[in-house]
Parts: C-alpha cells; sequence; structure tokens
C-alpha cells in the first residue's frame, strides 16, 4: 500500500518530500492508518484533532488516543474543542456541515500560522464512491459529480487511491489499533445509509464500483477544467476584494448564459448552496438589502453588486491564553490578566473575577463554550459536578447558557467564567503565585 500511495503522491503532485504537512487526525482506523503511513515515508508532519463536544466521554478518550499518537511518532500536536450544537442551531445547519465547517476553517488557522504547507486529510477511495452518491442522490452540479479531489488548495488526499480494504490489510499487517467511532455504525446519518445499505446492492451489479467510480470521477473533473477557465475569466471581471469584503459586480453577469450555474460557480468558494444562488437570481432584480446565507459567509445584493463578508465563527471555538499575556478576546467578552505574589494578593471574590494558583496551571490556558460532558470542582467542594447541572442550580436562562466559557488547563476545567472557580485550582497557604483573570463585557 505504500507503493500505491507514493505513486499517487508523486503523480498527482500533491506534495514534496520536503514539504511540512498537517495531518487531521480523529483517532479512527483511516486518519490513524494516515499518521503511519506519512511515518514511513518519512514526511515532516503533524497532528491535528478535533473535538466536537458530541459524544461526551467517548469524544474525551479519542483526544486522549490523538495525543499518545503524536507522542508516539514524536509530532507535534494541535485540538480544539467546538461548541458544534450551539452554531448549528445558530446557523440552521445539520450537526455534519456544522462540524465540517468549523474544522476545516480551524485547519486552515492552524496550517497558517504554524508554518504548514498542507493539509492532509484521510479521505479514501470508497469515500469518493459514497460522495458522488450521496450528490446524485441529494441534486448536485458537475462539482459534486467529481467525487472528492486529490487537491484543494492547501488540503490534500494521499490516500484517496487505497480502498477499505486496503486500509484493513495495511493495520492487520502492521498491527496497528485505533479508535472506533460508534456513530459509524449508526444508519440515521445519510453517508452511513448509503455505505451500509446502499452500495453493497450497487456491488452486486459491480464489484469493481469504487474503481468505477474513481475513474468517472477524473472524466468529470476534466471537463469541470473547461467550465472553469470560463468561469474564471468571468471571475476577474466581477469579483474584488478589499477591507476583509468580497465585491461582485452584477453588471458583466446580466447576460451570462446559465446565470444560475455561473453564480453557483463563482460564489461556491463562499459554501453557498444551490437552492440560495437560485433565491438570489430571483432576487437580483429587487430592492438592495436583502439577505443570504452560507455556513461561512453572509451576502447582501446592494445595488449592482453583492457583497460578502465572512461570519465570526471563531466564538464557538477556544481562545489560548499563554503565560505573561495580560489581555484577551473571546467573541463579545473581554478578559485580563495579571500575575501577583500571593503574599500581596487581596483576594477578589466577585463571580467576575477568578484567583487561581498561577503554579498549578498549565499553558497554554484555553476559553471555550462549555460543552456537555464537561465538569468542574466547584470551589468550597470536594466533589465534581457536571456545568450542566451547575448552570441549572445557579437558574442562568436557557438562552445563555450556550454563551457560558470555561476556561481550560490542559483536559481540567479551572473556571467557570463569571461564576465560579474549580477547588484544584484556588488559592491556598501554599500559593506563591496568583494569576487574577477579570471577565468584562465589551459594549454593544
Amino acid at each position: 500500500m505504500l507503493q500505491k500511495v507514493s505513486g499517487f503522491i508523486q503523480s498527482h503532485r500533491l506534495c514534496q518530500p520536503e514539504s511540512r504537512i498537517l495531518a487531521a487526525v480523529s483517532g479512527g482506523i483511516d486518519s490513524t492508518v494516515l499518521c503511519e503511513v506519512l511515518h514511513q515515508l518519512k514526511y515532516d508532519f503533524a497532528i491535528a484533532h478535533c473535538n466536537f463536544g458530541l459524544r461526551a466521554e467517548e469524544a474525551e478518550a479519542d483526544q486522549v488516543f490523538v495525543k499518545k499518537l503524536a507522542k508516539k511518532y514524536g509530532v507535534p500536536y494541535f485540538t480544539e474543542n467546538f461548541s458544534t450544537r450551539a452554531f448549528a442551531e445558530q446557523e440552521k445547519l445539520s450537526i455534519q456541515m456544522a462540524a465540517r465547517t468549523l474544522r476545516y476553517q480551524w485547519f486552515e488557522q492552524v496550517r497558517r500560522q504554524e508554518g504548514y504547507d498542507y493539509i492532509a486529510t484521510a479521505h479514501h477511495s470508497n469515500d469518493t464512491t459514497e460522495t458522488i452518491l450521496l450528490h446524485l442522490t441529494k441534486g448536485t452540479g458537475i462539482a459534486g459529480l467529481h467525487g472528492i479531489p486529490p487537491q484543494n488548495g492547501h488540503i490534500i488526499r494521499p490516500l484517496l487511491s487505497v480502498t477499505k480494504d486496503d486500509i484493513y490489510d495495511f493495520v492487520t499487517s502492521e498491527k496497528i489499533i485505533w479508535r472506533e467511532d460508534s456513530s459509524n455504525d449508526t444508519t440515521k446519518y445519510q453517508r452511513n445509509k448509503i455505505r451500509h445499505e446502499v452500495i453493497p446492492v450497487l456491488k452486486e451489479i459491480n464489484p469493481s464500483l469504487e474503481e468505477t467510480m474513481r475513474h468517472t470521477a477524473e472524466r468529470v473533473s476534466h471537463a469541470e477544467a473547461i467550465v472553469e477557465a470560463y468561469i474564471g475569466n468571468l471571475r476577474e471581471q466581477t469579483v474584488k476584494e478589499a477591507d476583509n469584503a468580497v465585491y461582485i459586480s452584477l453588471v458583466p453577469l446580466r447576460n451570462a448564459t446559465g446565470l444560475p450555474v455561473v453564480l453557483h460557480e463563482l460564489l461556491r468558494p463562499y459554501n453557498f448552496s444551490y437552492t440560495v444562488v437560485l433565491e438570489l437570481v430571483e432576487a437580483l432584480d429587487g430592492l438592495s438589502g436583502k439577505q443570504f446565507d452560507s455556513p461561512t459567509h453572509k451576502l447582501v445584493k446592494d445595488r449592482d453588486q453583492l457583497v460578502l463578508t465572512p461570519r465570526n465563527l471563531s466564538s464557538f471555538g477556544s481562545t489560548a491564553i499563554q503565560e505573561g499575556d495580560t489581555a484577551v478576546e473571546a467573541g463579545n467578552l473581554s478578559f485580563s490578566i495579571r500575575y501577583v505574589d500571593a503574599a500581596l494578593y487581596k483576594l477578589n471574590t466577585k463571580p467576575h473575577v477568578a484567583a487561581l494558583d498561577a503554579d498549578q496551571l498549565k499553558f497554554p490556558l484555553k476559553l471555550r463554550p462549555w460543552q456537555e460532558g464537561d465538569w468542574f470542582v466547584p470551589l468550597g467542594m470536594n466533589g465534581k459536578k457536571k456545568i450542566s447541572d451547575f448552570l441549572i442550580d445557579k437558574k442562568v436562562p436557557a438562552n445563555l447558557k450556550p454563551q457560558t466559557l470555561v476556561l481550560v488547563s490542559e483536559q481540567s476545567i479551572a473556571w467557570v467564567a463569571g461564576h465560579r472557580p474549580d477547588n484544584r485550582f484556588k488559592v491556598t497557604d501554599k500559593t506563591a503565585r496568583v494569576m487574577e483573570i477579570t471577565m468584562q463585557r465589551k459594549p454593544a
């Protein structure tokens, strides 16, 4: 399998031997194999892992497993916790789409900040088949028929030429251990229904279904390149970027052949669905000011142009606090930080202020929204308490609960911001240095 993957990387020019690669790793069989392949092919890689806060203890165990995997290979490890349900509810997205939006935005953020050349995902040949069938079932354009491309910008898929059977053979021969995601077995998700109930029937007709689909996807990709050349010319005439916004002039598009398809292609980098594009086309002759949404952007029709602005997704992730930081911002909240000699410190017991034993904290700290399954030991107590129960006891209104942030040291919660510190990090007579962190809401 190593030769197959290496040949695929070279033939598609996915990366160079000296490239620095950020591997997206869930801990499942596919991404664990991706790590072993990158290791054996001697690539310089790091591991990035997302905890979407959807499976409580199981997700925590995945996080621990992936951290150990990074230690095994001696590579850098990056992790992020997301409030996926809150994001999905606010943006009216499926959980799967919300998770996809958040993780790719974060992967790109890490890639840029840490200086990696590519983001590698563990998609394989079976994923291409599932993706094409799913798109056909729900309705799609040309882009939906090319399946999963080997490369999309900085994202590469080194395993795309291998099948799931190849992967199982590899883990057997290499004696690889991985984490099994229990959600992969349920058919309540559309992709799983395709995988477990539809594909087996199609393979009775064509046992080489994955290979056939891969060749079809390649031919569609060539046809798509012809369309993209036409769209590229229009993009040069119509699209401009300035002041963190994208402006699309409607004047050159008025007489374009197949306007809905043209607009969909122009807006595809900003994740607008074809259904939304059809609504937009109907509104082009209407009044200015109508708004349209994608998971990552907002679009407003303004006279003879469309104006796109990115959403702020950071409030659904986390904010890092490095030792020595004096201020950070998280969404509409600001936090000021100071360090004081314990002998000189006068305790502040207000709920928006936390006094913590600085030497018990493990930096970098993280400020993030609380998640189902989170727990802490409230100050003054010896036993742990679920944050969901704590917020109920505090009578926090339902619409304010998702906005509650927690300060995390490694995997332990040190403070439920605005409410109560954790007893394990309290200031005691043995404390040498106090970290005081104060929360303030920014003016509207």
